[in-house]
C-alpha cells in the first residue's frame, strides 16, 4: 500500500470517527489489530458496541463501500471482533454490531453512507 493511500484511509478513518462522534457514538479504540486483522473503529452506541470498517473511495467506478466488504473481509473483521471482545471481557455481554462507513473524498464536507448492521443484509 502506497503512503498515498495509507494517508488517505487515515483521512476516512479521522472524519468517520468524527462524523460517528457527532452522532453520538463514543470512541473505544482505533485501529486495534490482532493476528487476524484489524479493526478500523470500535465505538459505543448507547450499550452496543459498534465495529467500523471505513471504506474510502475515490472513484464511484471502483465500485460500492459495502460491495468492497466481501465475504472473506467480514470473516477475518468477526473473527477479530471476538478476539476484541474476549480481551475486552467487560464489552462481552454487550449487544454487537458491524457498520461500515464510506466515505467519497476524504475530508471533503459531505454526509458519508452510514450502513447499520452491514452484516445483516
Amino acid at each position: 500500500m502506497s503512503k498515498d493511500s495509507r494517508d488517505s484511509g487515515r483521512t476516512a478513518e479521522e472524519f468517520a470517527e468524527g462524523y460517528l462522534q457527532r452522532q453520538g457514538l463514543r470512541l473505544l479504540q482505533r485501529n486495534w489489530t490482532c493476528r487476524c486483522g484489524e479493526l478500523d473503529l470500535v465505538m459505543l452506541d448507547g450499550d452496543t458496541v459498534v465495529f467500523v470498517e471505513v471504506r474510502y473511495r475515490r472513484y464511484r467506478a471502483w465500485g460500492g463501500a459495502l460491495e468492497s466488504v466481501d465475504l472473506r473481509k467480514r470473516q477475518k473483521l468477526i473473527k477479530a471482533a471476538q478476539l476484541f471482545l474476549q480481551q475486552e471481557s467487560r464489552l462481552a455481554k454487550h449487544p454487537c454490531r458491524f457498520d461500515v462507513i464510506a466515505i467519497g473524498q476524504a475530508g471533503k464536507e459531505q454526509e458519508p453512507n452510514w450502513i447499520r448492521n452491514a452484516f445483516d443484509s
